[in-house]
């Protein structure tokens, strides 16, 4: 039976792709690469993340670096992010329900629960930020083992491919959201246990885990 129901942050719960989209365009000088076009969008959202650093000619090196400058920048426009329609709604009911909620995120700490706040929703039993560019599976892994929790009990949301492929390396269930970064297309081809297009679908998915 599902206990635990950890959630990716942007692109599940928080709707940032214009604004992570505008922040990585403004550093590519600095970084060295190419700019995205908003008309390569529909065809960005069919890469996985290595698909898309190999495609920018960003040195991988510089990826780390990347990414701490990215989430300073978020900090700045924080006001200006807002949760997916339906998404608060969900969380409380699966809170009501009596499921553990939790996070797992490459964002920060600060800014998932500055946005969580100002929708009165600092309800999750934990948040866990890390970078998880090529390595959530090894931080699912890690708290399943802290917390001494069998795969069985979590399902994991996600709106990538990269998050599908994590919970698959982990032994966990996965649900797959199509409002996020990768398209319905892509994401049914890495087979994740479910795969929903509104956040009202979520509860009946989960419960019927």
């Amino acid at each position: 039976m599902i206990k635990i129901v950890i959630f990716d942050f942007d692109g599940t719960l928080a709707d940032t792709f214009d604004l992570i989209f505008a922040i990585t365009n403004h550093l590519s000088v600095e970084f060295g690469y190419k700019q995205a076009k908003k008309e390569e969008i529909p065809e960005i959202e069919k890469l996985s993340p290595l698909q898309v650093i190999n495609q920018s000619g960003i040195s991988i090196f510089k990826v780390p670096f990347l990414l701490r400058r990215i989430r300073a920048e978020f900090q700045k426009e924080i006001n200006n992010v807002s949760l997916f329609s339906g998404i608060q709604e969900i969380l409380l009911e699966l809170k009501q329900q009596g499921y553990q909620l939790g996070i797992i995120t490459s964002n920060s700490q600060k800014n998932v629960e500055f946005v969580l706040q100002k929708y009165d929703l600092l309800i999750f039993d934990f948040i866990i930020s890390a970078s998880t560019l090529f390595g959530k599976d090894k931080v699912i892994k890690k708290y399943l083992k802290v917390e001494n929790i069998q795969p069985e009990e979590i399902v994991y949301i996600g709106d990538e491919v990269r998050d599908i492929s994590a919970s698959k390396k982990a032994k966990v269930k996965v649900i797959a959201v199509t409002w996020g970064f990768n398209s319905r297309e892509v994401l049914s081809d890495y087979q994740p246990d479910a795969l929903v297009d509104r956040p009202q679908e979520l509860m009946e998915v989960i419960n019927n885990f």
